[in-house]
């Protein structure tokens, strides 16, 4: 097999693991994939293949802090699970801040960012678990508040 052949099928299998939902460690992952005959891989492989691939740490259904892929590069929409990513939603005079899973902030944010100024989103902020969203001039925090849980289909 040749180095292309290899390097592709490494992809595969490591995309098929982490849809799986449920390695919840890279060393998990690389116990894995050498389990499946790829015995070069080591964490530091591993850790740039999640950083490439634009891995995320989400809760699964077992509640299970585990490793993921986004389920798409394109634009997230609320039909995707990014919502479960969603823990709480807060305000103040100023600013709303929604608190997420582990690794969810920023796919929260960019669909946040989608959503734009007609709907009275000025921008976002993202960390790893925490997104500040600022509102447009002249909008009502409540209402944004409002639309932005109902988005999320939350009753925080």
């Amino acid at each position: 097999m040749n180095i292309e052949n290899k390097n592709d099928s490494l992809t595969y299998a490591f995309r098929n693991l982490l849809a799986e939902e449920k390695y919840a460690s890279q060393s998990e992952i690389v116990a894995a994939l050498q389990h499946m005959g790829f015995n070069q891989v080591n964490q530091s492989k591993i850790s740039r293949m999640l950083a490439k691939f634009g891995a995320v740490r989400i809760r699964n259904s077992k509640m299970q802090t585990v490793y993921c892929l986004p389920p798409e590069l394109s634009l997230p929409n609320t039909s995707s699970p990014l919502k479960n990513l969603v823990l709480d939603i807060d305000y103040n005079a100023a600013v709303i801040v929604i608190r997420t899973s582990p690794g969810g902030a920023q796919l929260i944010a960019r669909l946040l960012d989608s959503i734009g100024k007609n709907d009275g989103i000025l921008g976002t902020i993202a960390g790893d678990d925490t997104v500040f969203v600022t509102p447009t001039r002249g909008t009502e925090m409540a209402q944004l508040m409002s639309n932005i849980q109902h988005l999320f289909e939350t009753s925080l």
